[in-house]
């Protein structure tokens, strides 16, 4: 494996600014929501700033910062950036040095965070080799689980100062082996987490498959599961009352180029283009990115998703273009008490972080 590097801050590009809240009044939300330049995080990006959410949307680079604000500012009208309801920081999820610098940048600015989403998931399936972070951790890994747990865990301090927190987390039902698509290919299974500590050429976690693209995806939306529950039991043990909700939107394949295929569309994009149709146009066993946006949206400002102990909520197919969105149940391992726990204990040495919530 490449040796993993220090956390050391570094300096970022804002667009827009952070100030100007002192017109908000007590119903809007001031929320951190990531993977929100383009799929299922922009509609729900949109949605919010419509309504007079403050959102902070962490891009992972100034290009996407700029094309994101561009796009955001052309989409919703009016919409007065003059109140600063909307910034695009830069945050590049695959390296915790700039997750950091996020983190010391809000921390300074002491602004409490109502809503903190960790919506940003990345899949490059069909590719052979492994890809790999900016401190050595498996792509795929590093930005679908571990950036966002020490997201969490940095910027708890700031959910604490809202009067009424939540956090919301985007896993899928591949998570779950008995699911329709977790059944396809490889299952999610996180074993004793020794793949973590084998390095190159085998799947994120178990040591034992070798690396396969798509179980490395299913297997981070397993530790996104996993985390979810393991961070409620935490927080409840330390009396915060903070609910934290994991939801899985269904398959999502927007018509655009961009989106959460995007990466994989590189390796085989005649078979994703078929597939895409398939499903999308002939099958019709999508969810559109704007009625998943909606959902999102939904889970991080209405008072009915609003409970004192861990929720996991899928969008799932009841028949032929008609999905239903629900309270369900996770997967077995999901369950497992053990696995949450090696899985946290893991995360937390790794980031350097105290196994115990601060």
């Amino acid at each position: 494996m490449k040796p993993r590097r220090s956390l050391n801050k570094t300096i970022l590009f804002f667009s827009g600014s952070f100030g100007g809240l002192e017109s908000m009044d007590q119903n809007h939300k001031r929320i951190l929501l990531t993977g929100s330049s383009s799929g299922i995080g922009y509609e729900a990006a949109v949605l919010l700033l419509k309504e007079g959410h403050k959102v902070t949307n962490p891009c992972r680079n100034k290009k996407t910062c700029n094309e994101t604000l561009c796009k955001l500012t052309n989409d919703i009208s009016p919409l007065s950036f003059g109140n600063d309801l909307c910034n695009t920081p830069i945050c590049d999820l695959s390296d915790l040095n700039s997750v950091e610098s996020l983190v010391q940048n809000l921390i300074a600015l002491a602004e409490p965070i109502d809503t903190l989403i960790l919506n940003a998931g990345l899949q490059y399936t069909g590719a052979k080799e492994p890809r790999w972070s900016f401190q050595g951790f498996e792509l795929t890994f590093a930005v679908n689980h571990l950036s966002g747990f020490y997201l969490t865990r940095k910027l708890l301090p700031l959910l604490l100062k809202s009067k009424s927190p939540r956090i919301v987390i985007t896993a899928s039902e591949v998570h779950n082996p008995k699911s329709p698509g977790g059944r396809v290919g490889k299952p999610a299974g996180l074993g004793e987490l020794l793949g973590l500590k084998q390095g190159r050429g085998f799947s994120i976690v178990d040591g034992i498959t070798k690396f396969n693209a798509d179980k490395a995806y299913k297997d981070s939306k397993l530790c996104n599961v996993l985390f979810g529950k393991e961070l409620s039991l935490k927080l409840k043990s330390k009396g915060y009352n903070i609910p934290v909700i994991v939801w899985a939107p269904g398959l999502v394949i927007p018509r655009s180029k961009k989106g959460f295929f995007r990466y994989s569309r590189q390796y085989n994009e005649t078979s994703q283009r078929i597939f895409a149709f398939l499903a999308r146009d002939i099958l019709r066993v999508t969810e559109s990115p704007i009625k998943a946006g909606k959902i999102l949206k939904d889970l991080s400002i209405e008072e009915r998703y609003l409970s004192n102990h861990f929720e996991f909520y899928s969008n799932t197919l009841k028949s032929l273009g008609n999905l239903s969105f629900n309270k369900s149940t996770i997967s077995e391992e999901a369950s497992s008490s053990e696995s949450s726990k090696l899985l946290w204990d893991y995360s937390s040495e790794v980031l350097g972080l105290n196994k115990d919530l601060d």
